[in-house]
């Protein structure tokens, strides 16, 4: 076996839980000056059985690593952040995890730094002169006087967050002894985080000294737009964010539209052929799904459509639960996507059982149909309201019922011989001919 082939092998059937750490714990908004350590990870051990139990395969946490404020302003990437634990609380939520079998995967937030980070310290502190000076894209008022500060590419016009310079070879170095350093403690990949604003070159030279070590490692960019195929290839990442297909799913059920989502995943198809991209319809940078879809009776269908289309699934913590949460651009603005959970799942409103009931069966149909990952669609019916397509691979076929109207529905379902998931009522089982009726809002899963 290659190892392209021994990491396809456990990311084929791979489901991801993904959790906002300093969130999900309840750390606080800013780090404190004094060096204690909260000792939190213990709280997400508590909610591995849970995890385990709604089918998941893999944890994806966010920024675990020692910051400033969000996580994402990165100090220290070889330390855990002291409002989380330290790296024992961290080895013994990797242990008591793959116990499990769950995998674990961080995320790396390689784009730039915290204004605290040592080497953009020892700029401000030493000017050009620095000898890390060349790790940053910096620009100095001449003549340079001591104490000057310069000015400095960032993230998306947040000075607080320093843009690195990835044309730095000790950079590239750098990032890569970070990776490894986490895989040889033992975690199983990587997000890399705002990799659409770095380089593809970068991670090119980066990439192949991780692989070297760690060739089973999942390792997969945030994308939000592009061509999402060419950055996979020249980037080398195992996968890319399908941020399209997330927007064209509560969308089109927002709207009422299948029209957006059958465009949306004739892309998906087209991405499939170079790479399997990793799916979603919630995370920490977006509007909870409940709150943005107006018709609660539609969460199902958004489940159903992630859980038949081929890619890697991932599942925000709460989404499972139907949490509500908006995001605001606005300081804070985060805050209601990535609130604080109860120490243990018994703590959890009971409204919400249901929809994660709901998680577990359909996780449980795409585990037995691990065929899925690869899978491509094709529109059987499509109209604005009410939409059928096929899920297929090789000999492999699954039919998706979907219907947003206040009318029951019928439609063509060749072959379809029996539901596998919710209500539906089929006439000519097995036929060429056959046919779904859906109850108004309904949705089924049927074998073909």
């Amino acid at each position: 076996m290659n190892p392209a082939d021994a990491m396809q092998n456990w990311v084929r059937h791979a489901i991801l839980w993904q959790i906002y750490p300093l969130g999900f714990v309840g750390a606080e908004a800013q780090a404190g000056s004094s060096p204690a350590v909260a000792h939190r990870l213990a709280h997400l051990q508590a909610w591995l059985d849970y995890a385990a139990e709604l089918g998941a395969s893999a944890l994806l946490l966010g920024p675990v690593f020692a910051a400033s404020t969000h996580g994402y302003d990165t100090i220290d990437y070889f330390r855990i952040d002291p409002r989380l634990g330290d790296e024992s609380d961290f080895d013994e939520l990797l242990q008591a995890a793959h116990k499990r079998g769950l995998k674990i995967l961080l995320d790396g937030v390689f784009n730039h730094v915290g204004r605290a980070f040592p080497a953009f310290s020892q700029v401000l502190a030493l000017g050009p002169s620095a000898p890390a000076a060349s790790w940053f894209r910096l620009s100095w008022k001449e003549p340079y006087r001591s104490g000057a500060e310069p000015d400095y590419a960032c993230f998306e016009g947040h000075r607080e967050l320093v843009a690195l310079n990835h044309d730095e070879p000790a950079v590239a170095d750098y990032v890569a002894r970070v990776m490894n350093h986490w895989l040889d403690r033992g975690i199983d990949g990587w997000r890399l985080d705002a990799a659409y604003a770095v380089p593809a070159r970068f991670w090119a030279k980066v990439l192949p000294q991780v692989r070297a070590r760690h060739a089973k490692a999942y390792i997969f960019g945030e994308v939000i737009h592009g061509d999402y195929a060419a950055i996979v290839n020249e980037s080398s990442f195992d996968a890319v964010t399908q941020y399209e297909l997330h927007k064209a799913i509560w969308s089109s059920l927002q709207e009422r539209n299948f029209f957006e989502l059958a465009w949306a995943l004739d892309r998906h198809n087209g991405f499939l052929d170079s790479f399997v991209p990793l799916t979603f319809i919630g995370n920490h940078d977006v509007t909870r799904l409940a709150s943005r879809i107006a018709d609660q009776r539609h969460l199902p269908h958004a489940l159903a459509i992630l859980l038949t289309c081929g890619g890697t699934p991932s599942i925000y913590a709460g989404d499972e639960q139907a949490f509500c949460g908006i995001k605001e651009h606005k300081a804070g603005g985060d805050d209601a996507i990535r609130p604080m959970f109860p120490p243990t799942p018994e703590g959890l409103a009971p409204q919400g059982w249901p929809t994660y009931r709901l998680h577990q069966q359909l996780i449980g149909m795409r585990l037995r149909n691990a065929w899925l990952h690869e899978a491509r669609t094709k529109a059987i019916v499509l109209q604005n309201d009410h939409f059928i397509y096929a899920a297929q691979a090789g000999d492999h076929c699954l039919l998706v019922a979907l219907n947003l109207g206040d009318r029951a529905v019928t439609m063509s379902a060749p072959r379809a011989r029996e539901v596998l998931a919710n209500e539906a009522r089929l006439t000519r089982p097995g036929k060429p001919d056959a046919m779904v009726e859906l109850p108004p809002h309904g949705w089924a899963i049927l074998a073909c």
